[in-house]
């Protein structure tokens, strides 16, 4: 694979300029969604625990049942036009929420099915723009590149949570799920604009077998010493995460006693965090080492997660706030380690397949996580659960502290040998 020289900062790469800028808006709009679908059952469905968890679980469903598939695609066909069809399809998804909800129509069931189609063309989504970004950028340049991308989803995250706050207090909280179908739109046109041509794929790939190259990537993944200690960190801070995130919202309106208008501002102020953490990242591995950054952030920062349930209503939700954030900030340094790592380890011919794999394995187990949230929350009750939950959370370092990484401080130069058919 060879890669076009390119300008060596990225601020002057105009196709990564492009990449990033539809991501951005894309983001701000999935970020609007993370707000307004949950609230919407809350508040104006009147969904239990266990409803807005079953609600989570059919978002990440789709990780569980098409990851693995998906990364064979990928490998297939070209990444950059499934990415674009993909933002198509979600924005026309995604509009039937405001559709039904205008004709008196939005049930639970729906939003269900809404959300889980959605979940499908985001794993397809997902997989091609980790496997893409190493087509498009030179290795050096993917620390810098993931931890911008990172900093992206919190910033997006902080500043759509405010919107949708705001677009849900002025039009209502069904129509503000629209900006998350506009927002897909534009991602598709920066796509569209990108002028570096992709590679094509290897034509003779179609005609294997796709469950001989399902098991290349899972292979990979599982044979190599670090990837599959870094899948179980992920995998178990995530696991973690979908706990909490079935009963948040339920925790912030009713626990909490925060107003329906100040929610958008609460999330907003919790994930900050995860900006300062992109900006730096790439500072952290310059200075510490890429590889190092992976497991000492989890050491130094992982605990913060336990301030959550610690938040009372009154000023000490400012405790919910503060844990969330440091732990943003902690988790996106981690997530633009292990990234890289992945990406310079894994033969390119092999991308999507291995972030396929990663990606069924650590994103498959949120529907458990977001289920298990919601029994807890009906059965111990809201706090409990949240305390369960980022005990997990923190723990989940242990598997990337203790593991090879602890003895190298930079992610290795990238692979280019062929992975191994193990038929």
């Amino acid at each position: 694979m060879t890669i076009p020289k390119g300008p060596a900062s990225l601020w002057r790469h105009r196709d990564f300029m492009l990449l990033w800028g539809g991501q951005t808006v894309s983001e701000i709009g999935s970020a609007v969604t993370v707000l307004a679908l949950p609230l919407l059952a809350v508040v104006a469905l009147n969904a239990t625990p266990f409803q807005t968890g079953l609600l989570k679980a059919a978002s990440g469903l789709a990780f569980l049942l098409v990851a693995l598939p998906a990364g064979v695609l990928v490998d297939r066909y070209a990444k950059r036009r499934l990415m674009l069809w993909c933002d198509v399809a979600r924005a026309a998804v995604l509009g039937l929420v405001p559709l039904l909800w205008w004709w008196g129509q939005l049930e639970m069931w729906q939003l269900y099915v809404i959300v889980a189609v959605a979940g499908v063309l985001t794993v397809f989504f997902d997989v091609a723009y980790q496997s893409y970004l190493p087509h498009l950028l030179r290795h050096d340049q993917l620390v810098d590149a993931n931890g911008k991308m990172g900093s992206t989803q919190y910033f997006a995250y902080v500043s759509g949570t405010g919107l949708g706050g705001a677009v849900a207090a002025v039009v209502g909280v069904a129509r503000a799920v629209a900006v998350d179908a506009l927002s897909f739109l534009a991602s598709a046109v920066t796509l569209a604009l990108i002028r570096v041509p992709e590679e094509p794929p290897v034509k003779e790939r179609a005609e294997r077998r796709m469950r001989a190259e399902i098991a290349e990537g899972l292979s990979f993944v599982f044979r190599h010493p670090v990837l599959r200690r870094i899948v179980a960190c992920t995998a178990s801070s995530n696991l973690g995460i979908s706990i909490a995130e079935a009963v948040d919202m339920i925790f912030i309106v009713r626990v909490l006693k925060v107003q329906s208008g100040y929610v958008g501002l609460l999330l907003a102020c919790a994930t900050v965090g995860g900006i300062v953490g992109g900006i730096v990242a790439g500072r952290i591995g310059a200075r510490f080492g890429t590889a190092r950054m992976i497991w000492a952030s989890f050491a130094c920062c992982g605990w913060t997660g336990l301030l959550v349930p610690l938040a009372q209503p009154g000023w000490q939700v400012g405790l919910y706030a503060i844990g969330w954030s440091i732990f943003s900030a902690t988790a996106v340094v981690y997530n633009t380690g292990q990234l890289s790592f992945r990406q310079a380890v894994c033969p390119p011919e092999l991308l999507g397949r291995m972030n396929a794999s990663v990606r069924w394995l650590i994103w498959g187990i949120n529907p458990l996580g977001a289920l298990l949230g919601g029994a807890l929350g009906t059965w111990i009750g809201i706090r409990p659960t949240l305390w369960i939950a980022m005990a997990c959370v923190w723990s989940s370092g242990l598997w990337v502290y203790f593991s090879p990484l602890r003895h190298m401080r930079d992610v290795p130069a990238p692979a280019t040998a062929a992975p191994v058919d193990v038929g």
